[in-house]
């Protein structure tokens, strides 16, 4: 066999997923305990395929600890926009020894970018999507070259925009799996205590839903816990997600 067809060989020919495979598997897990789906998928068919995404932020935790029960080797993308809170920095670094996470990939803003498009360090507070743009989905997209799947952690209780989340979605032949997206509130406080899982520290501060610095604010009595964020704009997604309108179907 000569080098040109081993090199072929090496070649990742596995097809895209499409929108039928991802309703396919919203039915084969439906009512199936996210632990038990995420063990099931990690171990199976998509080992060595997957990542998990973490903002570390105020539910981060969660998550993470599932993951990391499962197999803590799994990879966990993190993207530091470089406008992050030091509290969130330094809670990413507590969470991950905790959790033992043996591949934990920080991502950052390429600088050409930032030269060329936010040289002051200002856009945000005049084009937050452009912002958003440089800052997490340019290096997130970079940061999920390698893998045909990720799991992320949104949840439909966070704000009237998530209420029809669906656990699978996917996005430019890319399986999204957000198994959380069913959990109440209150399930979330009982795993953190079950499990002695640390807070985030600005959570009691009143941030619930914890971005980046400039674009979070505290959240108040009666109000989603993503009204904190990128307040005073026509804004409920970074980008890296997409609205879910309640009353029409998930698309996936």
């Amino acid at each position: 066999m000569g080098e040109a067809a081993r090199d072929l060989d090496l070649i990742d020919v596995r097809p895209a997923f499409t929108a039928a495979d991802a309703a396919a598997m919203q039915a084969r897990f439906a009512g199936v305990p996210a632990p038990d789906m995420l063990r099931e998928l990690i171990t199976g068919e998509l080992s060595g395929r997957i990542a998990s995404v973490s903002s570390f932020g105020a539910e981060s935790a969660v998550l993470l600890h599932m993951v990391a029960s499962i197999d803590a080797d799994v990879p966990v993308i993190f993207t530091n926009t470089q406008k992050m809170f030091g509290e969130t920095l330094a809670y990413r670094d507590e969470l991950s020894e905790r959790l033992g996470l043996t591949d934990l990939r920080v991502f950052r803003p390429d600088p050409r970018l930032l030269r060329l498009k936010d040289d002051k360090g200002l856009r945000w507070s005049y084009d937050p999507d452009g912002c958003c743009e440089i800052r997490k989905v340019e290096p997130l997209r970079r940061a999920l070259a390698p893998f045909s799947a990720w799991i992320s952690g949104r949840k439909g209780f966070q704000a009237g925009t998530r209420q029809a989340l669906p656990r699978f979605e996917v996005e430019d032949g890319r399986l999204k799996i957000n198994p959380l997206a069913d959990w109440p509130k209150a399930d979330l406080e009982a795993y953190f205590v079950a499990h002695e899982l640390p807070r985030h520290p600005l959570e009691a501060q009143g941030y619930l839903s914890i971005g980046c610095a400039p674009c979070t604010s505290r959240v108040q009595p009666g109000e989603d816990p993503r009204a904190g964020r990128w307040r005073g704009w026509d804004k409920v997604e970074c980008g890296i997600h997409q609205a879910v309108t309640p009353g029409e179907d998930p698309i996936f």
